[in-house]
């Protein structure tokens, strides 16, 4: 099972809850960046990524519901 088929058995409450979750951790990767603490710098690409497929499957969700 890839990462868009457990996203998408996910609810729009819990992708909106992981998308606020990954944003935190994305803010503080960016600041372990930035006073050069990161180590992995792989990581902040990682985690825009998955936010990316968070937005797109949510949007996938609501036009289905809309009936688009």
């Amino acid at each position: 099972m890839s990462a868009a088929d457990k996203i998408r058995e996910m609810s729009l409450a819990d992708i909106a809850k992981r998308v606020d979750d990954l944003k935190h951790e994305l803010y503080t990767l960016r600041f372990q960046a930035a006073v050069g603490k990161l180590e992995n710098t792989a990581q902040l690409r990682k985690v825009k990524k998955e936010i990316a497929r968070l937005y797109t499957i949510q949007t996938e969700k609501q036009n289905a519901a809309a009936g688009k």
